[in-house]
């Protein structure tokens, strides 16, 4: 079947634009490449605003992105959590990105939160554990996590370390509860939506830039969403592709390669180089 070509972009940030505090190789070029171009960056990280991404990135010595342009996981939780609980009182484990995008739609209630919300970063301990699990317990709250990574690539102690992702934290209080949280994250649909939305987008019409097969790749499959994986992350050139999960439209090294295979098969998604 005919596929229109995509006119719009999708594109990660961690593995892809940057590497803890290091930007990728191309990746000030590609942000380049964007301007008058219809894109969203997405990301399952929710620990840092928008604001802070975009400072981050000038700090790298990148073009500064429009904050506006950035959607994370924990903005896409606040927001829907904002249209199914207008009464929202929650409590947040995680990074100040997390409470910050939760506090324009609710507030923050540690005795009597209708909601807990697992996100990434310091925050979970024996304390907030347990204040969590009696609140799912004793009060019935809901339980929701910003994404599904069991473990993310980032920085700890001046180190380049493997660390526990929103999937490894919010497991203690599935373990202690019973509790299936609600995942909002890549590569369940809402992120992805909420960014197509946003663009005033289809999904058809749009391709999703990532890193990694099991959340970018798998979950832009799903919706129909052209798919292009650069091997800049964990998954680099060379390894054996994941059973089960669907191959992308592009598969390419690094940045500078995807913009040439970008051309190539799509004259026009990027601005002239």
């Amino acid at each position: 079947m005919h596929r229109p070509p995509p006119h719009a972009l999708l594109i990660d940030l961690d593995g892809v634009i940057f590497q803890g505090d290091q930007p990728l190789p191309g990746a000030g070029h590609l942000l380049g490449r964007l301007a008058g171009r219809p894109h969203c960056f997405i990301t399952n990280n929710p620990i840092r605003t928008p604001e802070q991404i975009a400072d981050a990135c000038v700090a790298m010595g990148l073009p500064r992105p429009d904050p506006r342009a950035i959607l994370t996981s924990a903005l896409a939780t606040a927001r829907w959590l904002g249209h199914e609980r207008p009464d929202l009182r929650y409590f947040a484990v995680g990074a100040g990105g997390l409470d910050a995008a939760l506090s324009t739609v609710g507030s923050r209630d540690e005795r009597d939160a209708n909601t807990v919300v697992v996100g990434e970063g310091a925050g979970l301990d024996f304390a907030t554990l347990t204040t969590g699990i009696n609140l799912i317990l004793g009060r019935g709250a809901r339980l929701v996590a910003t994404n599904p990574d069991t473990t993310v690539d980032g920085v700890c102690d001046g180190q380049r370390r493997v660390l526990p992702g929103c999937g490894a934290l919010v497991a203690p209080f599935v373990a202690a509860t019973g509790v299936t949280p609600t995942v909002i994250g890549k590569p369940e649909p809402l992120l992805f939506e909420m960014a197509l939305e946003q663009l005033g987008c289809a999904a058809a019409h749009c391709l999703m830039i990532g890193d990694r097969p099991d959340t970018d790749i798998a979950g832009a499959e799903r919706l129909g969403i052209w798919t292009a994986l650069v091997r800049t992350g964990r998954f680099a050139p060379g390894r054996d592709w994941v059973a089960g999960l669907p191959r992308p439209d592009i598969d390419v090294a690094d940045l500078e390669a995807l913009m040439d295979a970008l051309d190539e098969a799509f004259p026009g998604l990027l601005a002239a180089p």
